[in-house]
């Protein structure tokens, strides 16, 4: 029973690949019958890899369960696909048929989430409706009108606002091919590419083992966004590296930790957040990727910075040179071609005017065309290496469409919740609030903000974790004058950092069980390397041009000011000694990074003279000591 039940998820899988494909490369359908198609099929997915009691003697009674779930909820597809012309021109109302479809609908998107991510997601959405429906009762500012149960279901399944809305329209479509794309450049063997490439470039240098980790993460994080699947993937690798080069295990767990949240705030794919973004604020995709740049180039220079500070003060070993692949193992042409093809096909449909779903399409097309020449090439050699091309292929098309069960349910219940934040007017009501409680300064504004949405992000995916925080939080911030693209990125980021900020933090519990040591030094270490990355959002209210790219006074301003505060708080979180006293030296890096981001003429000018300055002081009195 259960090799019928994994050869079936693997069908499902290829099932959902190729329809995602077909419809990148030859038009979507109409959005409700994509939609529907989608969510089914992600359902059924769902069910397969998350079966009701595996491995228990009860396994029997959980398959009918999730038999009768399935069919619940697939029904309910089918229907709203076959009535798609009928409601959108005629808008229907609800009887007790559609009530029972849309709150069954809805239980089974929150039994896939508990079974996918835990309790926390689904407890929100069911926060949501219960406000949505009894928020009538609540005195004060908080309460609204009220709705009825039938006016709720005709909301959530016979409109395009609810469970159908443009979320799940997102995952439908541009996610999905996204997500295809990085399946398949992983496993043409792009994924070791990365990996080798990252040991080649950083190995060799101080605290090259933490490099590595930094460098390949970001390499991975550009195409598959998601912080935890980072830590699983390049800390396999990455973590007991470090430890067998004697760095501690929680500055191990941190480094891969902080490193893989970094694939989430960098372009292209920005865990799904920038196709989202551009949906909800009506700007294209190509303007938040470009936007999006600069901050995260500064991410990773500040944390690239403090990992080398780090270790040139703790003198940390440096990786092998036995360790290290060669540049002509790595830039064989069977190992080079996906990547360069990927990129090819990707440039040729931006170049092109291609819709982003087809652009991605021809970077498949372009990886599997790399994979070819790959193959001709080994051919050419007579080398019988590498894996089978059909078990490649099928394992590339199961792996994007089990990577998209997650995002699907949690797009599909993020968009419960969107509906019923819109539906109440709750969003409106929480900025009204934080403006009026704030007395409209930018910046206590931007604190509370900050706060609010590190705590609402905890425990919850981060795109999920984008969705609320942008209905909710992102208005307060419009609401004193701060541009829509910037209130969405600043947000953005602090959700992200949920990842690493205690008490709940995903990504530093997966590294930490990798390091094999206890999650709260780990989480320690975290928030001290990514210290950099709490204030690269507040710069951005500071400096608005830095997500506007361009050869203007304002972004070159926002570069040369955001380069030289990341570098200088990469000297005070890594350690780095000036005078031999802790807190003098503490002082004058933070006074130095003070003095950057200062938007006046004076501090452009100290900022980079005095930081100059004092690591060449540094480095002077305290030289690094070469470690083997």
């Amino acid at each position: 029973m259960e090799k019928l039940r994994e050869h079936g998820a693997v069908a499902i899988a290829v099932a959902l690949s190729l329809f995602v494909l077909y419809t990148s490369a030859f038009g979507v359908l109409e959005p409700l019958v994509q939609r529907t198609t989608f969510l089914a099929l992600v359902i059924t997915l769902g069910f397969l890899h998350f079966p009701l009691g595996a491995g228990k003697s009860w396994r029997p009674l959980g398959a009918v369960c999730d038999l009768v779930l399935w069919l619940v909820a697939v029904g309910t597809c089918v229907r709203i696909a076959s009535q798609a012309d009928i409601i959108m021109t005629t808008l229907p109302t609800a009887e007790l048929p559609e009530i029972l479809m849309a709150f069954g609908l809805v239980f089974v998107i929150l039994e896939l989430s508990r079974r996918a991510i835990g309790l926390i997601f689904p407890v929100m959405i069911v926060i949501g409706l219960l406000y949505a429906l009894f928020g009538n009762h609540i005195p004060g500012a908080l309460g609204h009108r009220g709705f009825d149960i039938y006016f709720v279901a005709e909301t959530l399944v016979l409109s395009d606002v609810g469970v159908w809305g443009s979320l799940l329209g997102v995952a439908a479509t541009i996610i999905a091919v996204f997500a295809l794309f990085g399946s398949f450049l992983l496993h043409s063997g792009g994924g070791a590419a990365f990996m080798d490439i990252a040991l080649r470039v950083s190995g060799r240098s101080t605290g090259g083992a933490a490099k590595i980790a930094t460098v390949a993460s970001g390499m991975f994080g550009a195409v598959s966004g998601s912080a935890v699947g980072n830590v699983a993937t390049t800390g396999t690798f990455t973590i007991p590296l470090m430890k067998r080069l004697g760095y501690p295990a929680p500055l191990a767990g941190a480094v891969e930790a902080v490193a893989s949240t970094g694939g989430q705030l960098a372009p292209p794919i920005m865990g799904a957040a920038a196709f989202i973004m551009a949906e909800i604020i009506g700007i294209s995709y190509l303007t938040i990727a470009l936007a999006a740049i600069l901050p995260a180039v500064l991410f990773y220079v500040g944390v690239f910075g403090t990992v080398h500070v780090t270790a040139r003060e703790g003198q940390l070993g440096q990786v092998p040179d036995d360790q290290i692949p060669s540049w002509a193992s790595i830039l064989k042409v069977h190992r080079v071609a996906p990547i360069v093809g990927a990129v090819g096909g990707l440039t040729w449909g931006i170049l092109g005017g291609n819709s982003i779903q087809t652009t991605a399409f021809l970077g498949i097309a372009g990886t599997l065309l790399g994979v070819a020449l790959g193959r001709v090439s080994l051919l050419i050699q007579r080398d019988p290496g590498g894996e089978p091309l059909a078990r490649q292929l099928r394992s590339a098309l199961d792996g994007g469409a089990s990577s998209l069960i997650v995002v699907g349910i949690l797009l599909a219940g993020a968009q419960i919740l969107v509906s019923m934040i819109n539906l109440t007017g709750i969003g409106v009501t929480l900025s009204s609030m934080i403006v009026g409680e704030a007395t409209s300064s930018l910046i206590v504004v931007g604190l509370i903000v900050a706060v609010v949405c590190m705590i609402m992000g905890m425990g919850i995916p981060t795109t999920a974790a984008y969705v609320l925080v942008a209905a909710t939080l992102a208005p307060a911030l419009v609401k004193v004058g701060v541009s829509p693209l910037a209130a969405h990125m600043f947000v953005f980021y602090f959700a992200t950092l949920s990842v690493i900020t205690p008490p709940v933090c995903v990504g530093v519990f997966v590294a930490a069980g990798i390091a094999k040591v206890g999650w709260t030094p780990v989480a320690r270490h975290a928030v001290q390397l990514g210290a950099v990355t709490y204030v690269i959002p507040f710069l951005f209210l500071m400096y608005p041009g830095m997500l506007a790219p361009g050869l203007t006074p304002e972004y070159g301003e926002a570069v040369l000011s955001g380069l030289v505060f990341v570098t200088a708080f990469a000297h005070l979180f890594g350690g780095a000694r000036l005078t031999g006293n802790a807190w003098a030296d503490s002082l004058a890096w933070l006074a130095v990074a003070v003095v950057a981001v200062v938007p006046h003429a004076l501090g452009l000018v100290m900022g980079p003279v005095a930081l100059a300055a004092m690591m060449w002081l540094s480095r002077r009195r305290f030289p690094a000591m070469r470690v083997a």
